[in-house]
């Protein structure tokens, strides 16, 4: 277990021989027993296998559910898990569990590793029945885990991940680590043909890992995958992997794992210059006072000063581990300029009776580990921890980074370059036909999409759109970034989104300023503005921008009683909402100055409606200067009586002026229309005068009259 756990962690718990070798056990017993006591699984699978066949039906339930387990362990350790899931099923029949009653948890572990939580539960239950006082906190923990992640992929992330098969092969690709500050050079661990020398891993049958380095192009795609060194001064005969950089990448720490001829050492972390692609003064670091203690993973603090790493040590600086693989950690003393020699454990906030790997730290100070201890969805899963201070060397809040960084296999060695993209390790299967091995995927954030629509419209009537209207739009907080364009015959502009070659318009983390114009209007000279600034989705901006029209712009129905000036507001009609229109016009246009006009019908003297028009419009005044705060220097009101009847389009569609003589023809053959008609007439509107007034230069002063009102002449 030595020999890997530390590169390729995949013996989650402790092996145990079950040999049972003397001279009564058959050649093939013997064989198979020896393969598998020295951990030699790849061989030990088609040994065992051949011994549980050859048992037959002559062998001893024990012997063959023997041989059962020690298949089933052989492909759980070489991370085949639907093949151990198998063979713990065969152990089950054979009622093997009699024996070893942690099949069940062993094979719960299994089926939630392949997607079968409701399977994982039942077994794990089987376990907790037939064996209560055995690994409880593993099992509570287990099926805490398969409640709450039993869904864990019902949601669409907002991140991309994907198997980087351009650099992975069938072989072990795992624990990228960032070379350049660009995020376009990365270092990992990997068993392919091309690893130096020609000896294999009898534990796993690939050749020993070697580092390997990537470089990435300006499009994502990785434009070569060599060795780091064909010289056997990194790279050599035994496993290289797992590698971090000092903040300057001028050291490179690495992890190296002793090869089958050494079996009774541990792993060591190594250190060495980077000069250029060449590496000087390797040296083993002194972490252990134990050689069969492995220690490796690598992980330094930006600033230097804090070794993280992943160690089976049971004890050192007066800290204990807390079982399994822990993380450990070592400070820098600047005054002598060296290494601590002591380790200490980083203690239960982050350590559990499980295994805690593969350390790195994040572009916000943020620890990143994997761990089968914590709740998670199946395997090792990577959790983050909260830096607690930019200058401390401490964190909180442990939380599993979820789906889609996790999987019901294994994931971890997060890489993590600028929070919105990095590479990350995971043996979830990424086709029908590939085996669960280590393999390097990417992560990364799609850009926020937006694009943009202008609509312009008359002021006041939003389905009167503006053609031909131009539009311009400014980047506040871009450079000379700038463009426009004219509305369609919906009064509409192109939707801006894609310029070409990937380039938007509208980008994050940006201010725009709109601005819409048109012969026959006056300028808006507010416009409108958007931000992309804080938006962490896509987003279709729809910008609507009103145009004043210059002449007489009509307001939304405002109803008086008869021969009165007070608005009428009940379920007739809301007359306060319709001079909202008013209102909002004047508010949203603080330089705009108006005349305002009020209209009668004919029916009744000349001089009587003139006196009642004067007072609606006085009354309308009133309301925007006393209810709404409108500088009464912007506003002049006008009663213009009966005098200019209103334009009308008839049945025809032809323009008509609603005269007296034309609304009388209606009087007897229409009474309905009739009334229409000289209810058109009761009208208020406006007429845009200026559009600079400016409250601190203007000569303009309100008439005292204004806010009189005079009693009309009688009927």
């Amino acid at each position: 277990m030595k020999q890997i756990l530390i590169v390729l962690f995949s013996l989650f718990f402790v092996g145990i021989s079950f040999s049972q070798q003397g001279k009564q056990d058959p050649k093939y017993i013997r064989e198979a027993n020896k393969a598998y006591d020295a951990k030699n699984y790849f061989d030990a699978i088609t040994k065992c296998q051949d011994a549980f066949k050859k048992l037959g039906t002559k062998g001893s339930i024990k012997d063959k559910g023997n041989m059962a387990f020690k298949v089933a362990e052989s492909y759980r350790n070489l991370e085949k898990y639907d093949k151990a899931n198998e063979w713990y099923g065969v152990c089950v029949e054979l009622k093997y569990f009699n024996e070893k009653p942690e099949i069940y948890f062993l094979k719960g572990e299994m089926q939630r590793m392949l997607k079968d939580f409701d399977g994982a539960m039942k077994s794990y239950k089987e376990f907790k029945k037939i064996a209560p006082n055995q690994k409880t906190q593993e099992v509570e923990t287990a099926m805490a885990a398969c409640d709450k992640y039993k869904d864990f992929d019902s949601n669409e992330p907002k991140m991309v991940v994907k198997c980087e098969t351009k650099i992975n092969t069938k072989n072990f690709d795992m624990a990228p680590a960032f070379y350049d500050k660009k995020g376009k050079v990365i270092y990992f661990g990997s068993s392919r043909e091309e690893s130096f020398g020609s000896g294999r891993d009898p534990i796993t049958g690939e050749k020993y890992m070697d580092i390997f380095v990537a470089t990435f192009d300006e499009t994502g795609n990785p434009t070569g995958v060599k060795s780091i060194d064909n010289d056997g001064i990194i790279n050599t005969n035994e496993n290289e992997g797992t590698v971090c950089f000092d903040s300057k990448k001028k050291t490179m720490f690495f992890t190296r794992c002793p090869n089958a001829e050494k079996a009774n050492l541990g792993c060591d972390i190594w250190r060495a210059d980077v000069n250029g692609e060449s590496f000087e003064n390797v040296e083993k670091m002194t972490l252990k006072t134990d050689s069969t203690i492995s220690v490796g993973h690598p992980c330094i603090t930006e600033d230097g000063m804090m070794l993280i790493f992943a160690s089976d040590m049971k004890e050192s600086g007066g800290t204990k581990s807390l079982g399994g693989m822990d993380l450990w950690y070592i400070g820098y003393d600047k005054k002598n300029k060296a290494w601590e020699k002591v380790p200490k454990n980083m203690g239960p906030d982050f350590n559990t009776s499980g295994n805690e790997l593969f350390p790195s730290i994040g572009p916000k100070g943020q620890l990143y580990f994997a761990s089968n201890g914590w709740p998670g969805i199946g395997g090792m899963d990577i959790f983050e921890a909260e830096r607690v201070a930019p200058t401390e060397n401490k964190w909180k809040n442990v939380v599993n980074k979820g789906y889609p960084f996790n999987s019901p296999g294994n994931d971890y060695a997060m890489c993590d370059f600028d929070g919105k993209s990095g590479f990350f390790t995971s043996e979830r299967k990424a086709g029908s036909t590939i085996e669960y091995a280590p393999d390097i995927w990417s992560f990364s954030t799609p850009p926020d999409l937006f694009d943009l629509r202008v609509v312009v419209y008359e002021i006041g009537k939003k389905n009167a759109r503006i053609k031909d209207a131009q539009v311009d739009v400014t980047c506040a907080t871009c450079k000379d970034m700038k463009w426009g364009g004219k509305t369609n015959d919906k009064g509409q502009t192109e939707k801006w989104a894609d310029k070409g070659k990937g380039v938007r318009y509208i980008t994050v983390d940006n201010d725009y300023q709109i601005m819409a114009a048109k012969q026959g209007y006056y300028e808006n000279k507010k416009g409108a503005k958007i931000t992309t600034k804080g938006l962490d989705q896509s987003q279709s901006f729809i910008v609507e921008i009103p145009l004043i029209p210059i002449g007489e712009i009509r307001t939304p129905e405002v109803r008086y009683f008869l021969d009165r000036w007070d608005f009428i507001n009940d379920a007739t009609c809301m007359s306060n909402d319709s001079l909202k229109f008013l209102s909002d016009l004047l508010t949203d246009n603080p330089n705009v100055t108006i005349d305002l006009f009020s209209h009668t019908d004919a029916r009744d003297t000349e001089l009587h409606n003139k006196v009642l028009s004067e007072n609606r419009a006085k009354a309308v005044y009133k309301y925007l200067v006393e209810q709404k705060g409108i500088d009464p220097r912007r506003i002049r009101p006008e009663g213009k009586g009966e005098s200019d009847p209103a334009m009308w389009k008839d049945e025809t569609g032809k323009e008509v002026k609603l005269t007296e003589d034309y609304i009388n023809q209606f009087k007897t053959t229409d009474k309905a229309k009739f009334e229409q008609l000289h209810q058109i007439n009761r009208r208020t509107t406006a007429k845009v005068t200026s559009v600079d007034f400016d409250p601190a230069t203007t000569n303009i002063i309100p008439d005292p009259n204004w806010t009189k009102f005079t009693t009309p002449l009688p009927r």
